[in-house]
């Protein structure tokens, strides 16, 4: 009995069961792999971050300098010494030199408790100078940026006004100590006009715009004299010049491109690279067969270089600040115009659209994107997708109708802010070679750390950017 049972037994196939798990996982691997390969065989959309710049166009040139200038001579002979300090402003009758028959070692002399003289060494810096020098030097050093290494110039000629005016004033009561004493045969002379004091002679103070030539401006066989203390002069002989107008003007050769760029320009934008003062310049172009010369006319700060013959002086063209943003971004969109009173609100959003003329008269609100508002002409910048040419679109609480065919473009680049690509207009200020400064603070347009497509060639509208 039970060999029988045994012999019976019948195998039967089991049933397969689905493996959720396996099944899950071969959905994802294929649409990663999907994924993988839409990414690597898809268009690359590179990423630029709006930031807030500048762009500066500017040039540099080297000019003469012309102004109303005075050489005054010798009324006798001696050894001169100076009162005025150079560069500084005399009235009239100001005492302004000194001569004697023999040489004064006014630099071996201190001055005295009691305004008499001692035998000293050079002078030394006063506490007041001291104190002005360490306030300069501090100033430059909080506000000191590696790309502008030039201040450290502006700043050694600073100092160095600041320690010549010292000595100058060491001179000036050591001067006027040997006067109240009686020195014998020291002889005071005061100038006879008001003006700026210089003690430079070079030839050119009576030069004029017309005589201005490009070898001038080189300084070719130039030469200048320095009048110092303790020469010897005799009667006739140059000791100092007054300058005696504000007004005077700084002479360049322009190359015939930057000629061509500035020839209806009446005034310029100019900064002086001895101390990165800015200021604007009257502008004259005067042209000849062989040059272009450029004559930019001052009628203040003269004082500050009143001592320089030859200045340095860069011309700023461009100087805008706003959004920075590359050229390989912007590109241009086509799009409707029509006046902003065809704009209205409706729907169950309470959307911004138009009312358009259907069938029989009917009325039918479409939503539409405006893009730009211009403010001159009150007309606005709609998409060309949403409505069809020839569409007609009634006024709100209006009779008057207009037909959908007027069509302007606008410069602009994709913001993908969102996730995917959204055409924004821009207003472009200035450029460079790579980039463009464009306004902020444009409804439509971009706000400072927005993100945009970096190649517009890349990217179309409502495109999703990865």
């Amino acid at each position: 009995m039970a060999g029988n049972d045994l012999a019976n037994i019948q195998i039967y196939q089991k049933k397969r069961r689905w493996n959720v798990g396996v099944v899950l996982f071969g959905i994802i691997f294929i649409y990663l792999v999907v994924t993988v390969l839409i990414y690597v065989t898809g268009r690359r959309v590179s990423v630029y971050e709006v930031r807030e710049g500048s762009i500066l166009k500017d040039t540099a040139y080297k000019g003469i300098v012309l102004r109303e200038e005075e050489v005054v001579a010798s009324e006798a002979e001696g050894y001169i010494n100076y009162f005025a300090i150079e560069g500084s402003k005399v009235g009239k009758k100001t005492d302004v030199y000194t001569l004697s028959p023999n040489k004064l070692d006014i630099d071996s002399m201190e001055m005295g408790t009691e305004g008499t003289s001692t035998e000293a060494g050079d002078a030394e810096l006063t506490a007041e100078t001291k104190a002005s020098i360490l306030q300069k030097t501090q100033s430059f050093s909080d506000s000191f940026r590696p790309e502008q290494y030039s201040d450290v110039y502006a700043l050694k000629n600073s100092v160095m006004d600041v320690v010549q005016t010292n000595f100058a004033q060491s001179r000036q009561a050591k001067l006027e100590s040997l006067l109240a004493n009686g020195t014998e045969g020291l002889d005071v002379y005061a100038a006879h006009s008001d003006g700026i004091i210089v003690y430079t002679i070079d030839g050119y103070e009576d030069l004029t715009l017309d005589k201005v030539t490009e070898d001038i401006i080189a300084k070719t066989d130039y030469e200048s004299m320095d009048l110092t203390n303790d020469m010897k002069v005799y009667a006739g002989d140059p000791v100092y010049k007054l300058i005696t107008s504000d007004v005077w003007t700084v002479a360049v050769e322009l190359d015939n491109a930057m000629a061509k760029e500035v020839a209806d320009k009446e005034y310029i934008k100019v900064r002086f690279s001895k101390d990165n003062e800015t200021t604007w310049a009257e502008f004259a172009l005067y042209n000849t067969a062989d040059s272009n010369l450029g004559f930019f006319t001052f009628d203040h700060s003269m004082i500050r270089y009143a001592t320089e013959r030859f200045l340095d002086i860069e011309l700023i063209l461009e100087d805008e600040t706003g959004l920075k943003i590359p050229k390989s971004a912007v590109t241009k969109k086509e799009f409707y115009t029509i006046p902003q009173d065809y704009l209205t609100r409706g729907g169950s959003s309470n959307e911004t659209g138009v009312m358009v003329q259907g069938r029989r008269n009917s009325v039918v609100f479409e939503p539409v994107t405006v893009y730009y508002r211009d403010i001159e002409t009150d007309m606005v910048y709609i998409d060309m997708n949403l409505l069809k040419e020839g569409t007609v679109l009634l006024k709100p609480d209006s009779g008057d109708t207009c037909t959908l065919k007027e069509k302007d473009s606008l410069s602009g680049v994709y913001n993908i802010n969102k996730g995917y690509a959204v055409f924004r207009p821009v207003n472009i200020l200035c450029e460079s070679e790579e980039y463009y400064i464009i306004s902020n603070g444009n409804d439509y347009g971009l706000s400072n750390y927005d993100h945009i497509a970096l190649d517009c060639d890349t990217v179309r509208d409502n495109d999703i950017v990865f």
